[in-house]
């Protein structure tokens, strides 16, 4: 794979010409930035940018009033190769708060192994209905620890307008992973978020499995790439399977207009 130019087509799908990314979204290009507006619950923020030294304080400011003004936490979603090589540094002094940095790796679905199967007495289902996504929910809360409650009624509107495959893997009637494929139209990437199995069953294939399942889906829906925003603990199953590292991505998140919460200054 041409890592460089798997990476610049990434940029120009996904980010520059970045389609909704589900039900009552829409994507803008204001200046040198291309933002995306969900609704309350779902996801807002900077998604690519194009910035010069000399107008990235001024486009920041600009995102900041535009989400404030609408009542909105927001995220601008930083690539380690993006412009200006300072962009985080300026970012945090406008009031941003960065995470974790994870790994963006992408893998040619013809090339990666997908023999993989889930270990002896788990099954993988798919999620089709409000009971499986209560289940995924659950299985989000014991994974990480955090309400998934906006994480359920995000979900069940992207699984009502066929925007993803979520999946769940079970131990008999319990649920002990979840995670979800989205379908990024009119481009050649699928993306795969979650992930999250819960504790006492890690370590033992579960993770591997649903990225399996959800690896020969992609390629059953003619995709040709899939990407992942990996964390330390996933990349090197990821690895195995076949996924490249390609740069790194951080969240920035800004509190913008959330009740409750002091804005920046």
């Amino acid at each position: 794979m041409d890592n460089a130019a798997v990476l610049a087509l990434f940029d120009r799908e996904l980010r520059e010409q970045a389609p909704p990314d589900g039900p009552g979204a829409r994507v803008e290009r204001v200046g040198a930035v291309v933002r995306l507006t969900g609704p309350a619950h779902g996801w807002n923020g900077v998604v690519w940018s194009a910035l010069t030294p000399a107008g990235a304080d001024a486009a920041i400011a600009g995102q900041i009033a535009y989400f404030t003004g609408l009542g909105r936490e927001f995220e601008w979603k930083l690539y380690g190769h993006d412009l200006p090589v300072d962009l985080g540094r300026r970012l945090v002094a406008a009031g941003f708060t960065p995470g974790p940095v994870e790994t963006l790796m992408v893998g040619e679905v013809g090339a990666l192994t997908l023999g993989t199967e889930p270990p002896e007495g788990v099954r993988v289902v798919p999620v089709t209905d409000r009971a499986g996504v209560d289940l995924v929910a659950d299985v989000h809360e014991r994974a990480f620890g955090a309400d998934a409650s906006r994480l359920r009624r995000e979900l069940y509107g992207r699984l009502t307008a066929g925007t993803d495959v979520v999946v769940l893997a079970m131990a008999g009637d319990e649920p002990v992973s979840a995670a979800r494929m989205e379908l990024v139209p009119d481009t050649s990437f699928a993306g795969l978020w979650g992930g999250g199995t819960v504790p006492g069953w890690r370590g033992r294939g579960v993770y591997r499995a649903l990225v399996a399942h959800r690896a020969r889906v992609a390629a059953e829906r003619g995709y040709r790439y899939l990407q992942v925003d990996a964390s330390d603990e996933s990349r090197p199953v990821l690895e195995r399977l076949g996924f490249h590292p390609l740069t790194t991505t951080t969240p920035y998140v800004h509190p913008g207009g959330t009740p409750g919460r002091a804005l920046a200054p």
